[in-house]
């Protein structure tokens, strides 16, 4: 056993056993403080508050292990969602083609970041900071700045229901978790990702297309915020033009409180659903304590200030 611990470097263990040794400490702490964080109601509150930003930090999750950046997945969520409301309320197309224009709609927009990328030359950030403006604003034109209602019962069902008493966001989540465990560690493009996130110029070198799979990487970030974008509107219960405001941050935050390398290289899914359980609690937790939106904000920004920490101590130690 101890020779198998000896063989791990330091990062590995951080990487691994960081976020959820975090996680774990921080619900005893809630538990102590607060005699309703322990209950079933409360924890699986959790789990449908968070559910909208762990699918987009999944996605943001293929964006960051190759080295990338997406600043625009809340954008596109909002654009899938008014894309999906404007086909289903008013045009009255089926609820199927309906889903099929939202979400195609986030792959998309993915796919437009990667050319931008690629073909462009742009760099991630410059791309996709540009994306959001494009897609906050399409999202205003489609639905003329005003919220679009009523969704079909089935989407409103989606926010508010369950299945054996799991609520179907959290239900949701779990799929989309697996989804995205299966693509980083069992496909060719899951590993291109590590690979180009590790090193750009020797993933070229040794064959890998590089500008392909970042046309797979940022639309599957795309695709994943479409499915955000109608499980935030089914929440909801109404398609908001304004919806996802500033969702990519907490994405962002969430991918690298679960571990992953900002350099790139490094992450996982299920570390990105801890990362987003994390912060979840964590604001939980502070409304429990009845502690300040304003204090909330300064709380976690010092926990993803601790992560950036925790990653720069990791690669120095690697």
């Amino acid at each position: 056993m101890s020779s198998v611990v000896g063989r791990i470097k330091p990062r590995e263990l951080l990487s691994r056993g960081g976020p959820l040794g975090g996680l774990i400490i921080l619900c005893v702490v809630m538990t102590i403080l607060s005699p309703f964080f322990l209950s079933f109601n409360n924890l699986f509150n959790v789990g449908i508050q968070i559910a909208v930003v762990a699918i987009l930090a999944l996605g943001q999750t293929f964006v960051i292990v190759s080295g990338g950046i997406d600043l625009s997945v809340g954008s596109v969520l909002g654009l899938a969602g008014i894309v999906f409301g404007w086909a289903s309320v008013v045009a009255g197309l089926p609820l199927p083609v309906a889903l099929a224009l939202g979400i195609g709609t986030g792959a998309l927009a993915g796919l437009t970041n990667g050319l931008l990328i690629t073909l462009g030359n742009l760099p991630p950030f410059i791309a996709t900071l540009a994306m959001l403006s494009a897609a906050r604003g399409l999202a205003l034109v489609v639905s003329g700045g005003v919220p679009l209602n009523p969704l079909p019962e089935a989407i409103r069902t989606l926010g508010r229901g369950d299945l054996f008493f799991i609520p179907l966001p959290v239900v949701l989540t779990l799929i989309m978790l697996v989804i995205a465990f299966g693509i980083l560690r069992s496909t060719y493009s899951g590993r291109c990702m590590y690979a180009i996130g590790g090193n750009e110029e020797a993933s070229r070198l040794s064959g890998i297309n590089v500008s392909r799979q970042k046309l797979i990487i940022y639309t599957l970030s795309g695709l994943f915020a479409g499915i955000a974008g109608i499980l935030f509107m089914a929440r909801l219960a109404s398609a908001d033009p304004q919806g996802g405001f500033t969702y990519e941050l907490d994405a962002i935050a969430a991918v690298v409180i679960g571990g992953a390398s900002l350099s790139g290289g490094v992450g996982t899914a299920s570390g990105t659903l801890i990362g987003a359980l994390i912060l979840g609690v964590l604001r939980n937790g502070l409304n429990l304590l009845n502690v300040s939106s304003f204090w909330q904000q300064v709380v976690i920004g010092a926990v993803i200030a601790l992560a950036v920490m925790t990653d720069t101590l990791r690669r120095r130690k690697g």
